[in-house]
């Protein structure tokens, strides 16, 4: 481990130093290119300063020992470089694990109504708007590729694009069920409901990775519409594509651009079916499947809203916050953290066991 930190460790430095020249800063793709690989590299060499700064204390604290008046002092200080190094060294095993190619990608996110009708709509409302706040949070564009709305202002479904460096990393662990108890407005005797509301996260992929055969597409034109059937324009802007084989559909008409909402719903058909692909590959390794946090199937319960108790619950890793509004309103980073991080102990295990076999 220590000898690949060593070789990465000199990619490093010779990155500052072409940073340094201006001819490199001539080349926009080059500078781009390599202000991205130094952005990626930067974590792994601040946790290899630390591991080296507790190293240098551990041989410093060592020498102390062997004076008489410096060795109650000295085994302290070598106790707190131990730990020290070894929360380092924990650090760097977690930022060595292979990164998973999709984590840099823009995020499609689609949210669908399910359990609980009109309340499961107007969660699906407020689900959005949480998603929408946490993108801005982390400055992230969103952009509305479809949606689809109830009279009393509930979304039945909605497709977006977050667009941001490591989009899809952040949003990866929100595929499932979510489910949320509260009592709706429409509520008159105070009983609290449950309702659901499931939420798929794709990678959105560039034109060069995937290949869709178009004979296989049946693309239709239609009029855009609001709820209750307002007309959101005049022209048959809108699309709907059917892949033929799967019988899978995707619309598009958040754009007035016939030709831009046919390009975003191929882009969404071609990653769904990717990751359907995905789906059915990781069903043959099932041990390898329920190793991971969240799967991503759509009948997976994995987050409980509680309004009452103010309080939300990921069950995947028994984690409970009592601040609810603090998470509606965009603040995901807590919960998101903490799901990275038991998905990487997970994978630092089975690297472990890897190796042992």
């Amino acid at each position: 481990m220590l000898e690949k930190i060593r070789q990465l460790a000199q990619r490093y430095e010779e990155i500052e130093y072409s940073l340094s020249q201006s001819e490199v800063w001539n080349d926009t793709e080059l500078s781009a290119r390599l202000t991205r690989e130094r952005r990626e590299l930067e974590p792994l060499m601040e946790a290899w300063r630390r591991y080296e700064r507790c190293r240098s204390d551990m041989q410093t604290a060592e020498e102390m020992l062997s004076d008489p008046e410096l060795r109650v002092l000295g085994r302290e200080e070598l106790e707190e470089a131990r730990a020290g190094m070894e929360r380092a060294e924990a650090d760097l095993k977690i930022l060595l694990l292979p990164k998973d190619p999709d984590d840099g990608k823009n995020v499609i996110v689609e949210i669908r109504g399910g359990v609980g009708g009109e309340e499961s709509a107007l969660f699906a409302a407020d689900l959005f708007r949480m998603y929408s706040m946490y993108a801005e949070r982390k400055g992230f564009r969103v952009e509305i590729a479809n949606r689809s709305e109830t009279e009393l202002g509930g979304i039945r479904e909605i497709s977006f694009i977050v667009q941001g460096e490591n989009a899809f990393s952040r949003f990866r662990f929100e595929s499932g069920v979510h489910r949320v108890q509260r009592v709706p407005e429409t509520e008159t005797q105070g009983r609290i409901h449950t309702s659901t509301c499931t939420v798929a996260v794709l990678p959105e992929l560039e034109e060069n990775e995937f290949d869709l055969d178009l004979n296989d597409v049946q693309i239709d034109t239609f009029r855009s519409s609001g709820a209750g059937g307002q007309k959101v324009n005049k022209t048959s802007s809108a699309i709907r594509v059917t892949h033929i084989p799967t019988g899978m559909v995707v619309e598009c008409q958040d754009e007035r651009s016939q030709y831009k909402n046919k390009a975003r719903a191929l882009s969404i058909l071609a990653s769904r079916l990717a990751r359907a692909e995905k789906e059915r590959q990781d069903a043959a390794v099932s041990a390898q499947r329920r190793a991971q946090v969240g799967t991503g199937m759509r009948n997976e319960r994995i987050r409980t809203y509680n309004f009452p108790q103010g309080r939300v619950t990921d069950h995947r890793i028994g984690l409970t916050l009592y601040r609810l509004d603090a998470v509606m309103n965009g603040d995901l980073d807590e919960l998101i953290d903490a799901l990275l991080t038991a998905w990487r102990a997970e994978q630092l295990r089975s690297a472990g066991e890897g190796g042992e076999s």
